[in-house]
């Protein structure tokens, strides 16, 4: 009995008790039952996991390797999705971007006949 530290804490039971089996334990570790009644400490503020989607797939015949897929390659889509719409937004910042160049240049290089049918243009809009 003297190999084992004393708690720290107050047990419930009696410090450290010797099983049936001549095994030492803290009294505070008891299986259920065994020497006194039980203490359940329950601590209400703190929700369980919702696991209300695997509950209705396991019921509704899914095998539990299913749900497993679903609860592993989840997040993967999520992040795939995720990296597809980064990648359509830069490229089309980058369409935005090489349109305004072309067009700035376009009209920086262009003579007077250019500057003519954009304002052909113009006055066509406002016809309208």
């Amino acid at each position: 009995m003297s190999h084992l530290p004393e708690p720290v804490r107050p047990p419930t039971a009696a410090g450290v008790v010797q099983l049936p089996d001549g095994t030492h334990v803290y009294g505070d570790h008891l299986p259920a039952g065994f020497g006194g009644p039980q203490v359940v400490h329950q601590h209400i503020h703190q929700a369980p996991p919702d696991r209300t989607v695997q509950r209705i797939a396991l019921g509704s015949g899914v095998g539990a390797g299913a749900v497993a897929a679903g609860v592993y390659f989840g997040p993967l889509l999520v992040a795939a999705l995720t990296a597809i719409a980064a990648n359509l937004a830069m490229l089309a910042f980058l369409a935005v971007g090489l349109g305004w160049g072309v067009h700035t240049v376009v009209k920086a290089v262009g003579g007077p006949d250019g500057a003519t049918a954009a304002k052909n243009i113009a006055k066509a809009r406002k016809r309208r």
